[in-house]
């Protein structure tokens, strides 16, 4: 496959006056390329059209704490909230259509957060991450900080089956933060402190592990097949038990075929220039190819001061034609 490059926009998103993303967990365009920033501000859903302009912004209240998103081909918003346990499911305008897990109530899997890690792998869901719809609309959801699995949804909202404990082995995971799914129903699962993907049937069975991605927080799979992955590398929110590739000490965006073969691979030392990364949490790419990179720099770890707070929180990347 040829190349893909990119290049940065600086100052792409014009916020109304006064109003903060403070962090962008996740960013998702729908089919008219509007890109929804889903962030922890006091506006958690901001939207934007194609040239930075605000459109709209809503859910003010409704969050406790701001990870994942995903929009369907309906314009379906898949909005994992990672502290209350659930997915809510919105329309573009911001209307709840659909609840999955109980606000408040996690699964028991032996987690205590900041005491006990995850001790066995539950029911749907405990601290959940992240989603990503089927081919024919079945849901699959990466749970997550206080989980060790995936859980596999009909589209009727019925969990189905969910797989994975807590572990290093073949689909077992240490944080699945984040998850894709191809044109075949082939499921690829960010298992972040374990530094790999994990490739699966659409019954969970393992396929195979790509290992030369360091600590992937978010995957996104366009439609010729490229997939894109958000790495955060050892910079931010290390795991001090996960042994790091030396050769990747800070965060960058890679593309791969969906055979694991590198396209190629972008972001630099210094996490404060435009067009490098800090703590990469969320990527999308457009109709046209743009790609959009969300971060956390604030929680992302404890690791406050490593970069200012007016670092970028989202960036976009115009991609070139040749």
């Amino acid at each position: 496959m040829a190349r893909i490059e990119f290049e940065v926009i600086e100052g792409w998103e014009k916020l109304p006056e006064g109003w903060s993303f403070v962090e962008v967990a996740g960013v998702a365009t729908d089919s008219q390329d509007r890109v929804y920033a889903f962030n922890r501000g006091e506006h958690p859903v901001i939207v934007f059209d194609a040239d930075g302009n605000f459109v709209d912004a809503w859910g003010e209240g409704v969050f406790t704490n701001a990870h994942g998103i995903y929009i369907g081909p309906d314009d379906s918003i898949y909005l994992a909230d990672n502290f209350d346990h659930t997915v809510r499911i919105f329309t573009p305008d911001g209307d709840l259509k659909r609840t999955l897990g109980e606000k408040d109530r996690p699964a028991d899997t032996g987690f205590v957060p900041g005491k006990t890690p995850v001790q066995f792998g539950g029911g749907p869901f405990n601290r959940v991450t992240n989603v990503a719809l089927s081919s024919t609309g079945e849901l699959y959801v990466a749970d997550g900080y206080g989980n060790a699995r995936v859980h596999k949804f009909g589209g009727d909202g019925e969990h189905q089956f969910s797989w994975g404990e807590p572990g290093r082995g073949p689909g077992e995971f240490r944080l699945p933060h984040a998850i894709a799914v191809d044109r075949d129903d082939t499921v690829y699962v960010a298992d972040r402190e374990n530094s790999r993907i994990q490739v699966f049937k659409p019954n969970g069975d393992y396929v195979r592990e790509w290992t030369h991605i360091s600590r992937p927080d978010d995957l996104f799979i366009d439609d010729d097949d490229v997939l894109y992955v958000a790495e955060l590398g050892e910079i931010a929110g290390r795991d001090p038990d996960v042994e790091i590739l030396p050769h990747t000490p800070h965060a960058r965006v890679t593309l791969l075929d969906l055979d694991g073969e590198v396209i190629h691979r972008f972001g630099g030392d210094d996490p404060v220039q435009p067009g490098n990364f800090f703590a990469p949490h969320g990527i999308w790419a457009d109709s046209r190819g743009d790609l959009y990179v969300a971060e956390v720099i604030v929680s992302a770890g404890g690791n406050r001061g490593l970069v200012p707070l007016d670092c970028h929180s989202l960036q976009k990347f115009a991609r070139i034609r040749g």
